[in-house]
């Protein structure tokens, strides 16, 4: 009788705390006849409704040992949309989405998902707008939209969440101005969008990694003066322009990717060496004056094609020549004099190009290796630089 009790017992203990809640099972079948396995997928096999114990059977699904979905991984390789069921995953605190072709809008109703630290949807095909609900997410903590078709502004209650730290949204068509941050964000990727308008008055003195690259943003960039502590920056293929913040040029920048705006020079500051390997890419820009000795020590240097003037500093030569400027490229400036001794011999790892500048000849002939797109020419024709000079001597 007692051993009989006993199993009864022990059949109740694992219905209570491993079957899943009839609301949670419930929302997972409407998810399920949502979405479908691509050609070659078998993520939903294990998706069995009949089974004993879902939460321990189900690919991609943790639960609480009262059986509330607590994390939700879908995929990869699935197609179909997602159910708003979703938003009665009232435990939910975290949602992936793997790369495949789910297409169609962001369900609604965020808002019954106060739990949420982890949303991650990137590499579909979802579109619209995201919901205003989101602004309800006060304990989220990773925000990864990326790589869809998403569009609409961006909601201004986003970029003012209490815990968010990683907010990106690269490459989709939002569209509008970049609204202002308050999120103690130290991770902003909004690349390949249709941004415009100038950037915000401040950023979060937190942020270490910020990428705006190729939208169509403008003026200037003093915003980012504070953010001594960022280790990546990326705002190529804007409209940016004025000076570029030396405070930016410090120990724990490792990339730097400015080329391709309308920069034209390089505030003054305190020269701080660049960290061992770090990437600088300044070309295609309107930069004038002298070469900073700011950017000396880079492992990668691009100045190329823009305005600079002036014989290029010695330290340039001798960060070639030890080795820890491996690349620098100069060509299509207004440069006149490369201090090179006969002395030195470059390692053979340094890439350098001098072209189209205004020096009588190049140097270092026969080591310059310039990309295969630049002009044959070693110098700029002479009434160029001439007028170049007399403009710039009369301006």
């Amino acid at each position: 009788m007692s051993y009989t009790f006993f199993l009864l017992l022990l059949t109740l203990v694992h219905s209570t705390f491993s079957s899943l809640a009839p609301t949670d099972k419930a929302a997972l079948e409407s998810i399920r006849d949502s979405l479908t396995d691509m050609p070659g997928s078998a993520f939903f096999s294990t998706w069995d409704f009949t089974a004993p114990d879902p939460c321990s059977s189900f690919s991609g699904l943790t639960c609480t040992p009262l059986g509330r979905v607590t994390a939700l991984s879908l995929g990869p390789n699935l197609s179909g949309s997602l159910s708003p069921s979703l938003s009665n995953l009232t435990h939910l605190t975290q949602l992936i989405l793997y790369p495949g072709s789910v297409t169609g809008p962001l369900p609604p109703r965020f808002d019954t998902l106060p739990l949420l630290r982890v949303i991650s949807l990137t590499r579909n095909r979802l579109t619209g707008p995201i919901p205003a609900s989101f602004s309800s997410l006060s304990n989220l903590h990773t925000l990864d939209l990326s790589y869809n078709q998403l569009s609409g502004s961006l909601p201004p209650s986003l970029t003012t969440l209490p815990r968010l730290k990683v907010l990106v949204l690269a490459s989709n068509h939002f569209s509008d101005s970049f609204k202002p941050v308050s999120s103690p964000l130290f991770h902003l990727d909004l690349k390949m969008n249709e941004i415009s308008g100038e950037l915000p008055p401040a950023f979060p003195i937190t942020l270490r990694y910020l990428s705006l690259s190729r939208n169509s943003m403008q003026g200037t960039i003093n915003a980012l003066e504070p953010l001594t502590e960022l280790t990546y920056i990326d705002l190529s293929v804007n409209q940016f322009t004025g000076a570029i913040p030396n405070s930016l040029f410090g120990p724990a920048i490792s990339s730097m990717f400015l080329q391709r705006n309308n920069f034209t020079s390089i505030a003054n500051g305190t020269a701080v060496s660049l960290p061992q390997g770090s990437v600088v890419d300044l070309s295609h820009n309107s930069i004038s004056g002298e070469l900073p000795p700011s950017l000396v020590g880079a492992d990668s240097l691009f100045l190329n094609n823009n305005r600079f003037t002036g014989d290029i500093p010695e330290e340039y030569v001798e960060s070639l020549v030890n080795g820890t400027t491996k690349t620098l490229f100069l060509q299509h400036n207004y440069l006149t004099r490369f201090p090179w001794n006969s002395g030195f011999q470059l390692p053979d790892s340094v890439s350098l190009c001098l072209s189209y500048n205004c020096m009588e000849t190049d140097p270092v002939v026969g080591l310059s290796t310039c990309p295969i797109e630049v002009a044959p020419l070693l110098s700029r024709p002479a009434i160029q630089c001439s007028r170049f000079y007399n403009h710039s001597s009369t301006g």
